[in-house]
């Protein structure tokens, strides 16, 4: 089926979403409401899910890309550096469908979609440069640490139960609430479903310290990958 799989797969997900919270559990979201309760959890619960699924996508196939890819280690003329970008393009891709998918069903439950959704993109930047940073360290350091990879996949699945996505942020107890604000997903998590789903722009200056963080792990993350590239064809 080609590329229809990127479009059938959130669709099916938001559709057992809905089943599941709206329609078993019944559960509702405290602090907004779209007006349609069936299904809002869902929407609100897909909103999150698509930034953490961005992030995992990419840094879960960071370790094994260039112990994946040997043969392109040897041949000097080929930029290895691009490759955790690659997986990042992708992993960017299904996301933007996945959020596709979920402006769409906003639409057809609520009848629009607010304005401010043009500016989720934007939000996605600081994003964007941090995975970029973490996925060439993690690339890097995937060579010369092979289990590197299973520690990986714990802390991404650790990064999303301790980010607001299945439950809001006024529910955490307040001697917990600094562990989830420290989890860097909670901002773009938090951002995102303001601009998707209720029609509130990001804060200027917070978007800004986020970029310069992003941007900064970005440099770093490139400037460690290009120092220890020296020893990649040695170690495979």
């Amino acid at each position: 089926m080609g590329l229809a799989w990127s479009f059938l797969t959130p669709l099916l997900m938001l559709a057992a979403y809905t089943f599941v919270f709206g329609a078993i559990f019944q559960a509702r979201w405290p602090e907004r409401s779209l007006g349609h309760n069936k299904i809002e959890f869902s929407l609100i619960l897909f909103a999150g899910l698509i930034v953490h699924s961005i992030m995992a996508d990419c840094l879960n196939r960071a370790p094994s890309l260039i112990t994946g890819n040997a043969n392109y280690v040897k041949k000097v003329v080929f930029p290895i550096e691009i490759l955790p970008v690659v997986a990042l393009l992708s992993a960017l891709f299904h996301g933007l469908v996945s959020t596709a998918v979920l402006v769409s069903a906003i639409s057809a439950v609520t009848g629009g979609v607010p304005l401010s959704a043009i500016a989720f993109p934007l939000v996605l930047l600081p994003l964007i440069a941090g995975v970029a940073g973490f996925a060439w360290f993690l690339a890097s350091l995937g060579v010369f640490l092979r289990d590197v990879g299973q520690t990986v996949g714990v802390v991404v699945m650790l990064l999303m139960f301790l980010a607001p996505i299945f439950f809001p942020l006024s529910a955490v107890p307040a001697e917990f609430k600094s562990v989830v604000m420290l989890n860097p997903l909670t901002w773009f998590v938090q951002v995102s479903r303001d601009v998707l789903l209720w029609g509130k722009w990001p804060d200027p200056v917070a978007w800004l310290i986020a970029a310069g963080l992003g941007t900064f792990v970005a440099l770093v993350g490139l400037w460690w990958f290009q120092k220890t590239r020296k020893g990649f064809a040695d170690v495979l």
